[in-house]
């Protein structure tokens, strides 16, 4: 909604007062559900939906740039608030006659699917509900296609059933985890955002590595990798640190295209990087049954893994254009802006030692919430006290208030944010901040609308697969093709996984692709966890294939360059990244998935050579432009990393020290040479 496509300002100050407050009260409902629980689950997704169509109706148009007419979106939002209101009216009704429509059922059903997929289609565009049809069709009129396709039959009113009354269609799996903990997640990341956290960032990552050689590259990679423990979305990275890194990209001399296909390279990997993670990781977690730390751990080396092969990439290009950094005395000082802003950080810590300690998502995530609050409003009270004494001692007797949390419910929390914002109300400055807290609530909706209106969609898959049964078939293919080759299925599983990727976001892409794509790796021996993080991983490389490459065409605008450019240069800086879920699935060790410490490093070392080597040889440089020859090594090289035959670690090994032994003796000869000429 920020998107001057929906004729909207991304000042949410500047949105008409029923969409600011639709949005606000969407939020407030969001935390409401989650701190209390005062509805049931099914009520809780329907009322969900019924919000997001309600504000996609009022915000996104049928066509074109201008605002929506307002009678066709009031009428439009409101019928989709209609269907909740019909699922919690009704609630016992419908469970008793669970699978026996009335004709109200009936009508309520087909609104409902009608609505979503047109919110989705103003949202994402075409790709999507085109896809989501096929499987709709499929459902309504499988049992006349030929051979393993065909299915048994099934009626009208079961396919409305399916998708618009249970909890494996529109109000599956990913709803639920939509409604929340990526919502308050995606309100976690939004008051941190609002409280100065994207300053904090980019000040630090200036101060560290803004003088060194391509430094302003090198803070794009940092600062994305920093933002993406707190938002999870790519996008959403794109435009908020690249308005900053971009133009500064630019000013030290990078092309616009190489500027915007950095930020959206490293933007992108905030979707793996813990704790948030992206709301993949989420629905990953209640896909496969498994806690969500689990799902963070395995994510952990392979993020890392890929900020360093994107800062790797980004250090060779920059050596080879001699790109330098900023002058030292005009980078910030980093420990001075963490002193600066260091209280920010304490929901963030308290996150993950609440993620970490076995907690689940939706109680960590509530409590950074409101952490993050109490912080941001404590804060706006601090400023008005004198003397350091009394500062230290407010926020003692905040934390002592806190703590009461833990013993008598969330109840005290709210009572605690409560008495601050009475305080703020009446101190100077105070209603400032309060104002801040406002539009960080509707800011949160803006940005949970693609992701829930995404999730609410691929419901249609999700229920059209699990009535059919049409994901054995699918995978039953993926081995027969790979006639038992891993490999040859692991890229297979890749290029389904970027062709998709090229039309739609990364939430329907893991979900279908995990559908058909993940039983076969499993019946391949691949664990689970890893089959699902590697359809994961290259969801997220989608983003950036050219032709339909989000990320870069988000860049797009800032950078004043084509998209396309953007997506090609994208590519090229992340290519070295793409060995790391092949080497995971090698050896899961490489995901924590093993027993022994020890074989994780060693996996871990072979990773970090591997990476090395894949960069220098698509970059074509190193400490001089390399000969093809040297290529060839190490190709021969990085190939043998990548394996797991035996013998090929020791000779991936040798051919690198080879590589790297001849290329300086190389080097170093040719300097001196230049020097005495």
């Amino acid at each position: 909604m920020s998107d001057p496509q929906q004729g909207l300002s991304a000042n949410t100050g500047d949105w008409p007062k029923a969409l600011f407050y639709t949005a606000l009260i969407f939020s407030i409902f969001q935390i409401i559900t989650a701190a209390f629980h005062p509805v049931s689950t099914q009520v809780l997704r329907a009322t969900h939906v019924g919000f997001l169509l309600l504000v996609v109706f009022l915000s996104y148009p049928a066509r074109g740039k201008s605002q929506p007419w307002q009678p066709l979106a009031w009428l439009l939002g409101l019928a989709g608030m209609a269907t909740a209101a019909y699922q919690w009216y009704f609630e016992a009704d419908l469970i008793q006659r669970s699978g026996d429509l009335t004709d109200a059922d009936i009508v309520i059903g087909i609104t409902l699917i009608v609505l979503v997929f047109e919110a989705a289609r103003r949202v994402m565009g075409w790709a999507l509900p085109i896809i989501c049809s096929i499987f709709l069709m499929y459902g309504l009129f499988g049992q006349y296609l030929p051979g393993d396709l065909m299915h048994r039959g099934y009626g009208f009113d079961q396919i409305i059933n399916q998708l618009a009354f249970g909890t494996e269609g529109l109000y599956g799996t990913p709803t639920y985890v939509s409604a929340t903990y990526i919502f308050l997640f995606i309100l976690f990341g939004s008051f941190l955002e609002q409280a100065g956290m994207i300053r904090l960032f980019t000040d630090f990552a200036m101060g560290l590595f803004g003088h060194k050689l391509g430094g302003p590259a090198k803070v794009a990679v940092v600062s994305s990798a920093l933002m993406g423990t707190i938002t999870g979305s790519g996008v959403a990275n794109v435009v908020t640190t690249g308005q900053f890194t971009i133009p500064l990209m630019k000013r030290f001399g990078y092309r616009p295209a190489f500027a915007g296909g950095v930020e959206a390279t490293s933007s992108m990997g905030s979707q793996i990087m813990p704790p948030i993670m992206g709301a993949v990781a989420f629905i990953m977690a209640e896909t496969i049954n498994v806690p969500f730390i689990e799902i963070a751990k395995a994510a952990l080396i392979p993020a890392l893994l890929y900020f360093c092969s994107v800062f790797w990439m980004v250090h060779l290009e920059a050596k080879r254009a001699n790109l330098c950094g900023l002058p030292k005395d005009q980078c910030p000082n980093p420990w001075a802006a963490i002193k600066e802003r260091w209280y920010l950080l304490i929901p963030l810590f308290i996150l993950v030692y609440l993620l970490f300690s076995g907690r689940t998502p939706l109680f960590s995530g509530m409590v950074g919430l409101a952490l993050t609050s109490i912080v941001i409003l404590g804060s706006a009270i601090v400023l008005r006290l004198s003397s350091m004494a009394m500062r230290i001692a407010f926020w003692i007797a905040l934390g002592i208030l806190c703590a009461g949390f833990f013993q008598l419910g969330i109840g005290v929390v709210f009572g605690v944010i409560a008495l601050l914002v009475a305080i703020c109300w009446f101190i100077k400055g105070g209603r400032d901040t309060l104002t801040i807290c406002l539009h960080a609530l509707v800011e949160g909706a803006r940005h949970a609308v693609p992701v829930g209106i995404a999730c609410a969609l691929v419901g249609v898959i999700i229920g059209i697969v699990s009535l059919t049964g049409i994901a054995s078939t699918f995978a039953s293919y993926i081995l027969a093709v790979g006639q038992d080759n891993l490999f040859l299925s692991l890229v297979l599983t890749m290029v389904t996984c970027l062709v998709l990727g090229m039309g739609i976001p990364t939430i329907p892409n893991y979900i279908i692709t995990s559908s058909i794509a993940a039983p076969a790796l499993l019946d391949l021996g691949v664990p689970l966890i890893v089959s699902h993080m590697f359809v994961f991983y290259f969801g997220i490389m989608a983003d950036l294939t050219p032709p339909v490459a989000l990320a870069c065409f988000a860049a797009a605008p800032i950078a004043k360059e084509s998209g396309l450019k953007i997506s090609l240069w994208a590519i090229r800086i992340a290519i070295a990244g793409f060995v790391i879920p092949f080497m995971a699935v090698y050896d899961p060790a490489l995901m924590l998935q093993g027993d022994s410490w020890l074989a994780t490093g060693f996996v871990l070392l072979k990773a970090t050579v591997g990476i090395g080597i894949w960069g220098v040889i698509f970059t074509g440089y190193l400490l001089q432009k390399l000969y093809w020859w040297e290529r060839v090594i190490g190709f021969l090289a990085g190939a043998s990393l990548i394996l797991a035959t035996p013998l090929s670690d020791e000779i991936g090994f040798g051919l690198a020290l080879l590589f790297i032994v001849q290329h300086s003796w190389r080097a170093r000869k040719l300097k001196r040479l230049a020097e005495q000429g």
